[in-house]
């Protein structure tokens, strides 16, 4: 997300922030998004005045068409500006013409939402966006370009002394507006994600299709971890109980520090250890915890077994669907196991809360940060398994921490 990169460089140290190449990076798309609207208003009124004076004669139809398609250009255009804000790329909603060639082209467009949607984006960007992208370079630029040139243009009408120390400003005034303009540029490049993401309603049959097949196969996939949970734990995990109680028992029948006494002991000792080992796979597998008393417990006891001491904020005042209680389980137990692996963090904290229909899940920890998903640490399988549920998975760790790993799973799912 947008907001989520800008936060990460707005929560940097300011000498650090100051010398990346964000300030310029926001600068730029603001630039653009100025440069663009003003274009689009003139575009757009030659073509409604040329569809206006050929109208007449019927050809002035394709000067409304091309306005109304003009948002299809523009919202291509800004989704390869937003790079410039945000490391991830906004796919494009539209879906292919069913067949070649121009009219099934038009056909295609004009009735896919995602267009309409961004001619809406289009007039937005044109009418309001864009002139406050011009106030915000201008004053950018305008105050610290000002402070820089008053020794010139005040020359004769005041003294050194007060022009000078105005032209010294100018750094301050430099690093002080970096922070509003990249500030502005995140929440615009959220606004033109908002609108411009794709829908549910962009979707052919074929992919509704594909995400109601991936929404069985989960439900089908933690059906499977269940029946395996309750094999283990009536099962391979009773006969070890009772193989333990049994060599105890035999053991007790021999003479205490005679070899048949000494071997049956380490063979209990080592029951005894398959046994710890079986009850911890199948706490991975499915905790029984989970199924029986709900989240909020089965994350206590995750928190219980963390390495680091975690503190709890739960606030979960009935059960949740089974997969969104299974995803939010192991996320915490996937992020808890990455703090203590690679944050070298001295405590951790879990929050959750339902706002709405959606279940928000943070876990943060006060280690050193930095976490990269690319580096193995687990998170590209967390997503995952929050993309399978429909959720969101946002990871805020600058260098020198903390982190956090904020998840969003929609309980309608």
């Amino acid at each position: 997300m947008p907001v989520r990169n800008v936060l990460d460089a707005l929560t940097m140290r300011p000498t650090r922030f100051l010398t990346s190449s964000w300030p310029w990076r926001s600068l730029a798309y603001l630039t653009g998004g100025a440069l663009i609207g003003i274009a689009t208003i003139c575009a757009v009124v030659v073509l409604l005045a040329a569809g206006l004076v050929l109208s007449v004669v019927v050809v002035g139809i394709a000067g409304y068409v091309a306005t109304v398609l003009s948002g299809v250009a523009v919202g291509r255009l800004e989704r390869w500006r937003m790079r410039l804000v945000d490391h991830a790329e906004l796919p494009d909603p539209h879906r292919s013409p069913p067949a070649p060639g121009l009219r099934s082209w038009l056909r295609c467009r004009l009735r896919e939402q995602a267009t309409w949607r961004e001619l809406g984006y289009t007039m937005l960007s044109a009418l309001v966006l864009c002139w406050m992208d011009a106030a915000v370079v201008y004053a950018a630029v305008f105050v610290p370009t000002s402070l820089l040139f008053a020794p010139y243009y005040l020359y004769g009408e005041t003294s050194l002394w007060t022009t000078v120390p105005l032209a010294l400003c100018t750094p301050f005034a430099l690093a002080v507006g970096a922070y509003p303009v990249t500030a502005w540029a995140g929440a615009r490049a959220a606004m033109a994600r908002a609108l411009l993401a794709p829908r549910s309603d962009d979707t052919d049959a074929k992919l509704v299709e594909l995400t109601r097949s991936r929404a069985r196969l989960v439900d089908a996939f933690e059906v499977e971890r269940r029946r395996i949970e309750r094999d283990l734990h009536d099962g391979a995990q009773q006969r070890l109980v009772a193989l333990s109680m049994q060599l105890g028992l035999a053991r007790l029948e021999l003479p205490a520090g005679s070899p048949a006494e000494t071997q049956v002991a380490a063979a209990q000792d080592l029951a005894k250890e398959a046994l710890s080992e079986l009850r911890e796979l199948i706490r991975g597998v499915h905790p029984k915890v989970l199924t029986d008393r709900g989240l909020a417990a089965a994350v206590g006891e995750a928190a219980g077994h963390a390495p680091v001491p975690v503190d709890l904020d739960l606030r979960l005042d009935r059960r949740l669907p089974d997969a969104v209680e299974v995803t939010a389980y192991f996320v915490v137990v996937e992020a808890l196991a990455n703090v203590a692996k690679h944050s070298e963090a001295t405590r951790a904290a879990v929050s959750a809360g339902l706002i709405g229909e959606r279940l928000h899940l943070d876990v943060r920890d006060d280690g050193r940060g930095g976490a990269d998903p690319d580096r193995g640490t687990g998170l590209v399988g967390l997503a995952d398994r929050v993309a399978a549920v429909d959720g969101t998975v946002a990871l805020s760790s600058p260098p020198g921490g903390p982190t956090l790993v904020h998840v969003e799973i929609p309980c309608a799912w």
